[in-house]
């Protein structure tokens, strides 16, 4: 059934529908990143589409395999006729400039936090977006943890407590340990001859 949408597709985007394949039951358009909104929302509105559940919207970093670097990838699905998409747009070079796509928080508001998710581990900047600020790491963070070229012995900067009403305490002394540095001097077992 939601082959059908791949020639749906096809047909009103022509050139605009890079490829489609539909591997292991999963069908899948990538599509020219500057109609990616416009494809959501046909999708969206279409009677034969009718892609009124927004299910998933995330990233990949493709980092030395391909350019464009990074694939955003969305997952839709139809409660009316019961199938399902997947929408992949490509965009960056290898040395991630050019990361930015159009958001489709106007066409399903539920793309919000995921769009912002998006933003803060890979760097991918969704045009339009309302709010589009980090929601995972702290704002100072330096980076986007989840690319390919982020180190993983990346130290980031402390930063001070904010003084935030209602916000818990931190750690006692006595509890966990504070961020960046070891405290805590473990006991050694008595050594038996």
């Amino acid at each position: 059934m939601s082959k059908r949408v791949l020639e749906i597709l096809k047909s009103k985007f022509g050139a605009d529908i890079y490829e489609t394949h539909s591997q292991f039951g999963d069908d899948t358009a990538v599509v020219n990143p500057e109609k990616w909104r416009e494809i959501a929302r046909f999708l969206r509105d279409d009677s034969q589409c009718a892609m009124n559940m927004f299910v998933d919207l995330t990233a990949v970093d493709y980092l030395g395999r391909q350019t464009p670097r990074f694939e955003v990838v969305l997952h839709l699905r139809s409660l009316e006729r019961g199938h399902r998409i997947r929408l992949k747009a490509r965009i960056g070079d290898d040395d991630a400039n050019g990361v930015e796509i159009d958001s489709v928080v106007p066409v399903w508001k539920g793309a919000n936090w995921f769009e912002r998710e998006c933003f803060d581990m890979f760097g991918v900047n969704f045009k339009g977006h309302p709010d589009l600020r980090r929601i995972l790491m702290y704002p100072e963070f330096v980076g986007y943890p989840l690319r390919k070229d982020y180190p993983a012995d990346k130290t980031q900067p402390l930063v001070e407590l904010r003084n935030v009403p209602d916000k818990l305490p931190p750690f006692g002394i006595d509890e966990g340990m504070p961020f960046g540095r070891q405290t805590h001097d473990y006991p050694r077992g008595e050594e038996t001859n």
